[in-house]
């Protein structure tokens, strides 16, 4: 038993001797609970704003304040685009919430999402040199019902400070009606993460995992399991990218998604679910017991495991079979578990197992990506096109069993991805400027590594102070005596 290191790069090694693999997946999920209490209570959260620009002298104050912001502001009256030359508003992104589906977690009151939209914020400066500010809403209206138009109303007056939008922790029904009518009614990018971003890094995963199972993705038995934003816009995008829908099944807590599904047809706001009960399950399965048999890949995004996902299942789909269990904060199922029951290939959304299909992998470039051309959208083509920017990026690494997908620690990707991501936009007709691939990966490159640089300079000088032995041994001892 190690003493646990402060980069955590030893965390699988500092539970004791004598626990099983089922204790000690359980133990690091307490440990990086309790460590993340205690380190936001040590920070003060985790987001701070500070100038880019220099004081020289007192007068500078003049300058960046009155009398001479007042030409910043004329201009920008007299043409509104030249608020992205101006201001910081060409490299900012809103991560809006209404908090009503915080991770696994469910509705944790407005406030509640702030350490996940701060997070956000977080990744995206860090990852995508990319400036986020979290913005946890209300979204009750006079009734005190949590009615999507309220977002929808927020995001709309939102568009005058921001590049983009970046919607997360949103609960269905709603979530559908906001990104859909807002991707039409802004000029703006507004971007659903959970949805469209999950989306994108999954299908990346997917691409590589078949490629070594050497499997198409047009031949391949999909089972979904949860029916919520996430799975039903992978599946739609699996779709778009050469799947074949009357190979999918996907079940919600009520069973198989098909045509008999009258609940959900009387429904009108679960229409995005309905369009799959129409286009998939065409033998009408009910139990994911019958349509685990034989199917090459599972994709579960549902309630956090470990149990969720029986190990008898996965035993029974075909060779060489593909199993991503991606709950947060924990798999359906441990992927020791889930290897020890057959699978070839499993990915998780954690970045303490292999092959972690999370979307941090996907928005801080794809919105790098969209800002540099000033985007007024992100369409499919360009979700799609990251997805194939991360498969292609790891593929020249050296794809395995386990290593699917880059991992966040290869900086290099996002770069990449974003200049992919650009050029898509560029060709789909939703970029405002045009530039080329080199011209777009310097740019995020040069951005990304000031973000990273900034970090580093506040760390070395003592500006963001380390958190103690203390702390992490405190964290450790939490988790161990929860066993």
């Amino acid at each position: 038993m190690e003493k646990i290191k402060l980069d955590l790069s030893n965390l699988d090694k500092v539970f004791p001797d004598n626990f099983t693999e089922k204790q000690k997946a359980k133990g690091k999920t307490s440990f990086l609970k309790k460590l993340a209490e205690d380190a936001h209570q040590f920070y003060g959260g985790k987001i701070q704003t500070g100038p880019k620009a220099g004081v020289f002298g007192f007068n500078w104050f003049n300058v960046w304040y009155t009398p001479g912001v007042s030409k910043i502001s004329t201009t920008i009256r007299d043409d509104n685009d030249r608020s992205f030359d101006l201001s910081n508003r060409g490299n900012l992104v809103a991560v809006v919430s209404d908090s009503t589906r915080v991770l696994g977690d469910g509705d944790c009151t407005a406030p509640g999402g702030l350490g996940v939209m701060e997070g956000k914020a977080f990744l995206m400066k860090y990852l995508g040199g990319v400036d986020g500010v979290a913005l946890c809403m209300d979204s009750r209206n006079d009734k005190g019902e949590k009615d999507p138009d309220t977002i929808i109303e927020f995001v709309k007056r939102l568009q005058p400070s921001f590049g983009a939008i970046n919607l997360e922790d949103i609960s269905q029904p709603n979530c559908y009606k906001v990104l859909d009518t807002l991707r039409d009614a802004c000029d703006i990018p507004v971007w659903h993460d959970d949805a469209q971003g999950t989306a994108c890094v999954t299908l990346a995963g997917l691409i590589n995992a078949l490629k070594i199972a050497k499997k198409k993705m047009s031949d391949v038995k999909i089972v979904f399991i949860g029916a919520g934003a996430s799975n039903t816009t992978i599946a739609r995008i699996i779709i778009t990218a050469g799947g074949k829908p009357g190979n999918m099944v996907m079940f919600d807590s009520k069973g198989g998604l098909h045509t008999d599904r009258e609940d959900i047809k009387a429904d009108k706001r679960f229409y995005r679910k309905w369009e799959l009960c129409e286009s998939t399950n065409p033998k009408k399965i009910n139990k994911i017991s019958e349509a685990m048999k034989g199917a090459d890949v599972l994709i579960a995004l549902s309630k956090p495991g470990p149990d969720t996902v029986k190990p008898e299942w996965i035993s029974s789909m075909a060779e060489k079979s593909i199993v991503f269990t991606c709950a947060n904060p924990v798999p359906e199922i441990y992927p020791y578990a889930a290897k020890e029951a057959g699978a070839y290939i499993v990915a998780t959304g954690r970045g303490d197992f292999p092959n972690q299909v999370n979307n941090s992998l996907g928005f801080p470039g794809i919105l790098k990506g969209a800002l540099m051309v000033r985007a007024k959208k992100v369409t499919d083509n360009m979700a799609i096109a990251a997805a194939n920017s991360l498969a292609n990026y790891a593929e020249k690494q050296g794809i395995s069993s386990e290593y699917i997908i880059p991992t966040m620690d290869e900086a290099d990707v996002f770069p990449h991805e974003a200049a992919d991501v650009a050029m898509q936009a560029i060709k789909d007709g939703v970029a405002r400027i045009e530039m080329t691939w080199n011209e777009a990966y310097e740019i995020a490159k040069k951005d990304i590594e000031y973000s990273r640089g900034i970090n580093k300079h506040l760390q070395e000088n003592g500006f963001i102070k380390e958190p103690g032995q203390e702390m992490l041994d405190k964290a450790l001892k939490w988790a161990i005596d929860q066993q």
